[in-house]
């Protein structure tokens, strides 16, 4: 190989990883997006509750009335401390370190800020979060992601409405906490279930109605994030009864927290598919 091949081999490796790191930002800015998305839409409907039963206690004197809107605007105010309370929480997660982190606060703060979008599309959500569950270490924007990434799959899962069981619980044997996401939709053929982590792979032609594919981080970046911190994740499905993701985190890090998150961002570098934010699987 003369010189001239030698440099021309290195100016590709590196516009090569160049444009990794760009699609790693993409990925990473289009998952915020449309969490902002989201926020900001059920902010508005909040402010909009306000101000409509504002309006009505003006307009009436009768105690019943003004009472009814009274009680209507707290609500909307208690709600909108739920939705700044999650926002306020996923700024603590943006870290990029290893932390001892709480997996039932990182599922109640994701809750919130889709609550309104899973009864619109008549989701029915179930809730078994054990008890005395371990905190695990862990990135929690990482694992925010994911789990907001294998919700909003499981409720594209259900066109039609359905149920939606999110399970959390201690597994002392192997020092990690479990924590499954199962929809009762449409479920996956074996095929299909083979190739669901493999970058590019989509069963889905575009966003939906509520302009989501996913958010920005297909499945195979899911797999790659869980498994850089030292755990798995594993589906389940059939077809008409539904599918069940359940993502395994370890307790203890055995690598040292600022290597284990270079790792991180190296995995998302390094794949291949960087599955956009419109066709995840």
């Amino acid at each position: 190989m003369n010189h001239c091949q030698q440099s021309e081999i290195s100016q590709l490796r590196e516009e090569n990883a160049s444009l990794r790191k760009q699609l790693e930002r993409c990925q990473k800015m289009t998952a915020l997006g449309e969490l902002v998305s989201t926020t900001t839409h059920e902010f508005n409907n909040v402010l909009m509750t306000i101000m409509n039963y504002a309006k009505m206690g003006m307009r009436y004197d009768d105690k019943e009335t003004r009472d009814k809107a009274f009680d209507k605007i707290n609500q909307a105010s208690n709600r909108a401390v739920k939705i700044t309370n999650s926002v306020l929480g996923m700024a603590r997660n943006r870290s990029e370190h290893f932390e001892q982190t709480d997996l039932k606060r990182i599922i109640d703060e994701t809750m919130v800020l889709l609550e309104r979008e899973l009864q619109k599309y008549r989701i029915s959500v179930e809730m078994d979060l054990g008890e005395n569950v371990a905190e695990v270490s862990a990135i929690g924007n990482q694992v925010q992601q994911v789990l907001l990434n294998l919700l909003i799959n499981a409720r594209q899962a259900m066109p039609d409405g359905g149920r939606l069981l999110i399970k959390l619980k201690n597994d002392e044997v192997s020092k990690s906490v479990h924590l499954s996401v199962r929809d009762f939709g449409t479920g996956m053929t074996d095929e299909t279930m083979r190739k669901i982590f493999e970058p590019y792979y989509s069963t889905k032609e575009g966003p939906d109605e509520s302009g989501k594919g996913g958010t920005g981080l297909g499945l195979a970046a899911c797999k790659n994030i869980i498994e850089a911190h030292g755990g798995k994740i594993r589906v389940e499905s059939a077809i008409g009864k539904g599918t069940n993701f359940t993502i395994k985190l370890p307790v203890e890090q055995q690598k040292s927290p600022v290597c284990s998150a270079r790792g991180i961002a190296g995995t998302m570098s390094q794949m291949n598919a960087g599955v956009s934010a419109v066709s995840q699987s």
